[in-house]
């Protein structure tokens, strides 16, 4: 069958792992992107960002902001490798109601 390249049980925990993946993701991103203090440690400020700056909450808030949208881009990327499973999902059970 064209297209097929996973089996059934990977395409299933490729669907369970994106699920996963999207619903951390977006919580991570939407925590970093309203700033919050317990991801400071997460968050990737220089000496620079945080000592030399005339204003230094700013930006440090646009560290937040960064890293809050490359968790939303990577949650994408997990709806697009979930959609994939799914794919690989219905193209294994076509292949089983012909092979019967």
């Amino acid at each position: 069958m064209r297209g097929l390249i996973c089996g059934p049980k990977l395409a299933a925990c490729g669907i369970v792992l994106s699920m996963w993946g999207v619903v951390m993701l977006a919580l991570l991103g939407i925590f970093f992107t309203t700033n919050s203090a317990v991801l400071i440690e997460d968050v990737p400020l220089t000496d620079e960002d945080t000592f030399k700056d005339l204003n230094p909450p700013h930006r440090a808030y646009d560290v937040y902001q960064k890293v809050g949208y490359n968790c939303f881009i990577a949650a994408a990327m997990y709806v697009v490798c979930g959609l994939f499973s799914c794919c690989q999902m219905k193209l294994n059970k076509k292949k089983e109601y012909l092979v019967q």
